[in-house]
């Protein structure tokens, strides 16, 4: 299935990294990664970190399957709110999801850092606004409990809101804690790292078409016949991941996108802050450091891509309706327009780690919108577990959560 239509601006933005190697062979490495996203890139460096043997495996050329249409909004805000969130989860699960994800977006900081990769990671503050109403009675409640578990939040009234962002809504949630940046780079950048540093192998583009458990690990079978056999497998190919599981744990959505010809920078909103509503499905909003803005939303509740591409016109019509509404005074011109297929779960949270008697297969399935931050979360859990320490947020995430 194709995973994105159109051309999403990352892949036209940057050269495409041209890294093409097949698997020709049998091969064997300690831990498999299936996936060459943002998530498998993040997986593999923590593992290579911690002195794993490490190969990934990708059926296409690397970053460009869901990765590739990302907006790459780093958020610790889920797309279920924490005051929805506790009665899912429970209180203690549900807190450690806002905080684990807080903190993933500094870890994703320092990893690049960390590499010297220039993914154009920025800090950035965040706007969530009250679409009508009834948005405007959740962020009350979404204040108070966000305050009580000491995360970082301010109420913003319609007055406040007008005075400092230059828009009208009924009021709105700000947060100074988020970030933005480059997700192709971020990709392609680690996983660029870690072969020159750290002997990191990877075959793309090579299909894995079939699988079986052994008492010793995993042997994977290619289109192309050849094996690939390994201790522990780890499973980042997002909804993809779909011959691994047992059963069907998501739900698939299409979402649309577009970003601007360049906008006179002082024209845009103050703090250039990402911007999301309560609304569902919610619109989203970031620039870029050269003066695009990326509008994002119109998602629908299918995965048929013919269906999905045949909208794609109309929901980018309908993005820069609604964000005329917010910025009158601002003229947006789309410049390049995509949409893409996401997964998401009920409960708002990605699954991470093993399906019950499938020892030594890890997931990394980060699910919704908070994919990237999910990600790092997910690097960091499965790491330890092959390190065989301990991880609290493990039960958090897990398959079982909730049982």
């Amino acid at each position: 299935m194709d995973l994105h239509s159109g051309l999403p601006y990352w892949i036209v933005k940057n050269e495409l990294y041209d890294y093409f190697n097949p698997l020709d062979r049998d091969y064997s490495s300690e831990v498999v990664i299936i996936g060459g996203g943002i998530t498998g890139a993040l997986i593999a460096h923590e593992l290579c970190k911690a002195g794993f043997e490490c190969c990934v495996i990708d059926k296409r050329t690397l970053a460009t399957g869901s990765s590739a249409a990302s907006t790459a909004l780093l958020q610790y805000e889920i797309d279920v709110p924490l005051c929805e969130m506790v009665d899912k989860v429970g209180k203690d699960n549900a807190v450690l999801a806002y905080q684990s994800c807080l903190q993933s977006i500094l870890d994703i900081e320092h990893v690049l850092k960390e590499v010297g990769v220039d993914a154009e990671f920025e800090k950035k503050s965040s706007l969530f606004y009250a679409a009508n109403r009834k948005g405007l009675t959740l962020l009350k409640k979404e204040y108070e409990i966000r305050r009580m578990y000491g995360l970082p939040v301010e109420f913003l009234d319609k007055d406040q809101l007008f005075d400092q962002f230059h828009f009208k809504a009924k009021g709105a949630l700000l947060n100074r804690n988020s970030a933005q940046m480059d997700v192709y780079k971020a990709a392609t950048g680690l996983l660029k790292y870690h072969m020159d540093h750290d002997k990191l192998k990877i075959f793309s583009p090579t299909e894995i078409v079939k699988w079986d458990q052994e008492a010793e690990g995993y042997i994977l079978y290619t289109a192309e016949g050849f094996q690939v056999k390994c201790k522990h497998l780890v499973i980042a190919a997002g909804f993809e991941a779909g011959m691994f599981l047992p059963e069907n744990v998501m739900k698939l959505t299409s979402t649309y996108a577009f970003i601007s010809y360049p906008v006179p920078p002082e024209q845009l909103w103050p703090e250039r802050c990402l911007i999301w509503e309560t609304a569902t499905p919610y619109l989203y909003l970031r620039t870029t450091k050269d003066n695009h803005v990326i509008v994002g939303g119109e998602d629908e509740n299918f995965s048929n891509p013919a269906f999905r591409d045949r909208l794609l016109k109309k929901k980018v019509a309908k993005l820069e309706k609604k964000f005329k509404s917010l910025f009158p005074e601002i003229t947006l011109l789309p410049e390049v327009t995509w949409c893409g297929t996401f997964s998401s779960t009920d409960d708002g949270l990605p699954y991470i780690g093993c399906w019950p008697g499938l020892e030594n297969m890890y997931f990394a399935l980060g699910y919704g919108g908070n994919g990237i931050t999910f990600s790092m979360i997910a690097a960091q859990i499965i790491r330890n577990k092959l390190n065989g320490q301990d991880d609290r947020r493990e039960s958090v995430f897990s398959f079982q959560r909730g049982i």
